[in-house]
């Protein structure tokens, strides 16, 4: 059960700021101040148990369309979640003031409403402490970054597009910082902080037959070229003017990292061992049980998740605190796990895993030119739209391509085709892999953490119809 508390601003934590107004410590909790409210919260509590997140930040963004900018602003915030148990009986209250009154407001209402609630018959003890891995995922060049940076950013793909006299640019900048702490009564205590930057661009041809996309995103701001995105969605528009129809079918296929992206982030979504245990997942054994150690897809495949990576730097604990660390859920096209939650794993006898917060195909020693060189005829894929799921059994998802999609004949790109619907699995996918490029971080993602992944080139790739759609 879920309720809310709120109180005046005035309990915010004091923030220090420099001449030009951007802060000159950070815009979101430290680890000391999210320590302090979270002890204070903890101190109220009357319940069996009690487990308090604290968590906000600061976000900025710039957009821009029809070639100029449109909006500029930024957010601060922070709430706080009290969950208060009597046994199996529990219940959730949030608050975003931070004063002593809504403090103890909250977590007394918290108690009132686990007192009411229904047995929980998953509920499981308090996490006690962990040992968590040190993830450095804070820049402050990120972090400082002012609307000023963020506007010229915008210009590499503006001043072009309106010098071009035929294009027209959209797009989204958006960066910031997060802290996530999360405590309890039997001695647990997490903290992460993380700053992100993210930068999505679109650009179309006035003639409405072209469009273009690229897009880019690292927890550190200097990690991203701007220019190098702008031209490349920029090139892309160009290219992608006045597309043909080719007839749909199976065709090799070289998608761009985007792409990859796009379906193969959604074994993630489905490698949960309870689904499997239970018979609802790709990854059922075919008379009982699930696929962990039987090869499932090409042995050029591993997919991991790992918070300490440099391209990821993800958060090193998961929603309930349990500490998160490098998991390899296939390897050498091998299934190697799925992951447990608590209640699950205990069930099982098997040590929980808590789910990914983020995951990363490993690549290969190809080059997108070189798989395009290598291909006699053949489509190239910017990225994938609209995605929904067909059968959950085979991971089995619709879509259409979008953005760029060339044809390839005789190791070159020849000329912009017709958007594709098609309907594909990734595990169907990556039976039929030829060759990868090193992986990148992605921009535009829905797995909820940082994605990873290669340029990939696969055979038998199922398109079922054209699309009118630009």
């Amino acid at each position: 059960m879920r309720s809310t508390a709120s109180a005046s601003a005035e309990a915010f934590p004091k923030r220090l700021y420099s001449r030009n107004g951007a802060a000159a410590d950070s815009r979101t909790l430290s680890r000391e101040e999210s320590q302090a409210i979270i002890g204070r919260a903890l101190k109220m509590s009357t319940a069996d148990a009690i487990e308090v997140t604290l968590s906000g930040g600061y976000t900025g963004n710039t957009r821009f369309a029809a070639n100029q900018m449109s909006t500029s602003g930024g957010v601060e915030n922070a709430n706080l979640v009290a969950v208060s148990s009597f046994g199996p009986k529990h219940a959730a209250v949030t608050t975003n003031a931070f004063s002593d009154e809504a403090l103890r407001r909250t977590v007394s209402e918290s108690e009132r409403l686990a007192r009411l609630a229904p047995d929980d018959p998953e509920a499981m003890p308090s996490l006690s402490q962990q040992s968590y891995s040190s993830v450095d995922a804070y820049f402050e060049g990120t972090a400082l970054l002012s609307a000023e940076d963020r506007a010229r950013a915008a210009l590499t793909a503006l001043e072009p597009a309106r010098a071009s006299g035929d294009l027209t640019a959209a797009g989204y900048i958006v960066t910031g910082t997060a802290a996530t702490a999360i405590g309890n009564s039997a001695g647990l205590f997490a903290y992460h902080r993380s700053s992100n930057a993210n930068y999505t661009l679109t650009v179309r041809t006035t003639d409405g037959t072209g469009s273009g996309w690229a897009g880019a995103e690292h927890n550190d701001w200097s990690k991203l070229d701007v220019r190098d995105i702008s031209a490349r969605a920029i090139q892309k528009a160009r290219l992608s003017r006045n597309p043909v129809a080719i007839e749909p079918g199976r065709y090799t296929v070289i998608l761009e990292p985007q792409a990859v992206g796009d379906l193969v982030q959604l074994i993630a979504f489905y490698a949960d061992a309870r689904a499997a245990d239970e018979g609802r997942s790709p990854f059922v054994k075919q008379g009982g049980g699930n696929k962990i150690g039987e090869k499932i897809v090409d042995s050029k495949v591993t997919l991991i998740s790992d918070p300490v990576d440099a391209e990821m730097l993800a958060q090193p604990f998961d929603g309930d605190g349990l500490a998160l660390g490098r998991q390899v859920w296939i390897e050498n096209g091998v299934l190697k796990q799925l992951y447990y939650s608590r209640f699950w794993g205990k069930k099982q006898n098997r040590a929980p895993t808590g789910s990914p917060s983020s995951i990363k195909m490993l690549g290969g020693s190809s080059t997108p030119d070189a798989m395009i060189a290598s291909t006699p005829r053949g489509i190239l894929v910017t990225r994938l739209w609209y995605l929904r799921e067909v059968d959950p059994r085979t991971i089995l998802y619709t879509g259409l391509t979008r953005d760029g999609t060339f044809l390839i004949e005789n190791g070159k790109i020849t000329k912009a085709v017709r958007n594709l619907r098609f309907n594909e699995s990734p595990l169907f996918m990556l039976n039929n892999l030829e060759a990868m490029s090193q992986p990148i971080r992605l921009a535009g993602t829905e797995a909820g953490g940082a994605v990873v992944m290669p340029a990939i080139k696969v055979r038998d790739f199922n398109f079922t119809s054209l699309s009118e759609a630009v």
